[in-house]
């Protein structure tokens, strides 16, 4: 009966020591999961949400931001392996959130200009749109001479701005800047800007829907195009440049130029 007795207590033990070993395995399996998860690397993007349609939200439907850019840099993500956390905050402190870390890149219809790339790296261009005069057509503004007296607007540290100084050396006008773009459009409307200096795309999708704005083209108006901005140095900007490459060589990339200009 001892001998027995004491059979029965070692294989409990065993059996015992075989289940906890079992649960050991399957916690380690589960914390394993979890963990590559977690390592699936997170990126912040900068963007000002106030460039249909590049980037922007509509309220009607939602808070979401949407637009060209969220698309293009999600099927980036999804190809590179990462995740996308979209940050909005002003056009104007893109860069220097960028250099400062609190972004890990920039992307909001960013121009890559000489000065610009002088602070962050850029990929290549994947979209370009020239620059164009918005105005109420009431104004009746048929040349850039014709802004001699009035006010024109344009979004703070954007190229834009940088085009109207050169313009303002050869036409008399006030330049003014605000942050965001809907600033401006409202200012516009308020008979404050006689008007608005812009890309064409932008100024398309406004028209769209205020049948009385009119645009004409503005002497050199043309731009390098839109690219993402990478912190000096970084890694990312070679990873994505291949990927946003073979987007546009795949035509990919202007199925979403149909989708966001054309449709």
């Amino acid at each position: 009966m001892k001998k027995f007795f004491t059979l029965f207590i070692l294989v409990g033990l065993v059996i015992g020591v075989l289940s906890a070993c079992g649960t050991s395995n399957s916690s380690t399996t589960g914390s394993d999961e979890q963990t590559e998860t977690e390592e699936k690397k997170v990126l912040v993007m900068g963007t000002s949400a106030d460039f249909p349609p590049f980037e922007y939200i509509d309220t009607a439907k939602s808070d979401e931001i949407i637009g060209f850019d969220v698309d293009i840099i999600h099927s980036l993500a999804e190809k590179l392996g990462y995740e996308v956390e979209i940050k909005d905050m002003d056009f104007s402190g893109l860069i220097a959130a960028l250099q400062a870390g609190k972004v890990d890149f920039v992307m909001s219809g960013m121009a890559p200009t000489e000065e610009r790339k002088q602070n962050v790296d850029f990929t290549d261009s994947y979209y370009r749109s020239d620059l164009v005069l918005l105005f109420e057509e009431d104004n009746k503004i048929t040349s850039a001479d014709d802004l001699s007296g009035k006010v024109l607007g344009a979004q703070v540290n954007s190229f834009q701005e940088e085009v109207a100084k050169e313009l303002n050396g050869t036409v008399d006008f006030t330049l003014e800047t605000r942050d965001r773009t809907p600033d401006l459009i409202q200012e516009l409307k308020s008979k404050r800007f006689d008007a608005v200096i812009m890309e064409e795309a932008v100024a398309v999708g406004y028209m769209s829907t205020n049948k009385n704005l009119k645009t004409i083209s503005v002497p050199n108006g043309e731009t390098p195009g839109t690219a993402i901005a990478f912190p000096k140095g970084s890694e990312l900007t070679e990873e994505f440049n291949k990927a946003l490459n073979e987007m546009m060589e795949s035509g990919e990339i202007d199925e979403l130029v149909v989708k966001w200009f054309v449709e």
